[in-house]
């Protein structure tokens, strides 16, 4: 593993023991190809919850003029996959992930996906090497610059819940998402389209002439990312009209 020990430790500035940190480092495809050793994923459980709580914590305290959905609104964009790969791209984290080949040759290093849970998984790490206190600063430092962009609580951060407040106050309903995917297992490629209304019978996959219904489609490399997709170019039509 590339120097993630100690390289990766001191840029991040907290004690993370050598082997939690290469657990935290080592994806599903990498275990697999080496007779099924363990992975991050239950670290990623364990930091999801302390990065959920620490963003909440610190939105609370920073925001005393703030309704809860507007709070909620907020969290939800600092701790979205997009949020967390950002943040990964940022300290180059992709670089020190534990692969698996079929990973490796699909652009893994860079998937928004994989570099978010691996944030998540680091984090818990850095809770049960260093404790709360450090994995909660730990989370501070990776999540406030996200706070100087401007656009940052904007659609684009979370266009599905922007997308269902503005179809209903133009009085459209709920969206719903048809989602397909296409490709070999380890490189698939989701396709989603949006429907509103009356349209909701339809069971349309997003290729079909019946697509030509939707509202709007998009496509990502995983189904969240195909509705995120989808739903930021409804979001955008909907606002013109």
């Amino acid at each position: 593993m590339p120097d993630a020990g100690s390289n990766l430790a001191s840029q991040l500035a907290v004690e993370i023991s050598p082997e939690l940190l290469e657990l935290a480092l080592t994806h599903r495809s990498f275990a697999y190809e080496n007779g099924g050793i363990a992975t991050n994923e239950r670290l990623e459980f364990l930091g999801d919850s302390i990065l959920g709580q620490a963003v909440t914590v610190m939105l609370f305290t920073d925001n005393p003029t703030l309704d809860e959905g507007e709070l909620a609104k907020r969290r939800a964009s600092l701790v979205s996959s997009a949020a967390l790969a950002e943040v990964a791209r940022r300290i180059d984290l992709g670089r020190h992930i534990r692969l698996g080949r079929g990973e490796l040759l699909t652009g893994g290093r860079n998937k928004s996906s994989i570099l978010a849970d691996t944030v998540e998984a680091v984090i818990g790490a850095a809770y049960l090497s260093a404790g709360p206190d450090a994995a909660t600063a730990l989370v501070l430092s990776l999540i406030t610059p996200l706070l100087t962009t401007p656009e940052r609580f904007g659609p684009a951060m979370d266009p599905k819940t922007s997308l269902q407040e503005l179809a209903a106050k133009l009085g459209r309903g709920a969206p719903r998402y048809v989602v397909t995917d296409s490709g070999p297992d380890h490189s698939k490629r989701f396709q989603a389209a949006i429907f509103f209304g009356a349209q909701d019978a339809l069971e349309a996959a997003p290729d079909s002439p019946e697509a030509s219904h939707a509202i709007a489609t998009g496509s990502g490399t995983s189904k969240k990312y195909a509705e995120m997709a989808a739903a930021l170019t409804a979001w955008t039509l909907l606002s013109a009209k």
